[in-house]
């Protein structure tokens, strides 16, 4: 079995890149509000997703206000793959 994902296994980090998997884009804000965390902690977060390449930060202003979109990168799209076979496999097993 192959190595397990553990940038993408930890809860946050894994609602984010699931999130963005159903999304072309998302700023910020929609990003928080749908996986319910703090401005803190998704930062934190998307940036360790950010460093890996499995997300891209596009960084913007509307008018003078900064905005900060993400989108899942085909690294990205792979590495979850890779992750949901995983788990699936773990879950075949255990249930024999």
């Amino acid at each position: 079995m192959a190595d397990f994902d553990r940038l993408i296994h930890e809860r946050t980090r894994l609602a984010i890149i699931s999130t963005l998997a159903v999304n072309d884009s998302l700023s910020f804000n929609e990003l928080k509000q749908l996986i319910r965390t703090t401005d803190g902690n998704l930062s934190v977060h998307a940036r360790k997703l950010e460093e890996a390449g499995y997300i891209a930060c596009v960084k913007s202003f509307e008018g003078r206000i900064p905005k900060t979109e993400y989108r899942l990168t085909p690294a990205g799209r792979q590495a979850l793959e890779r992750y949901l076979n995983h788990m699936e496999a773990i879950i075949k097993a255990a249930r024999g």
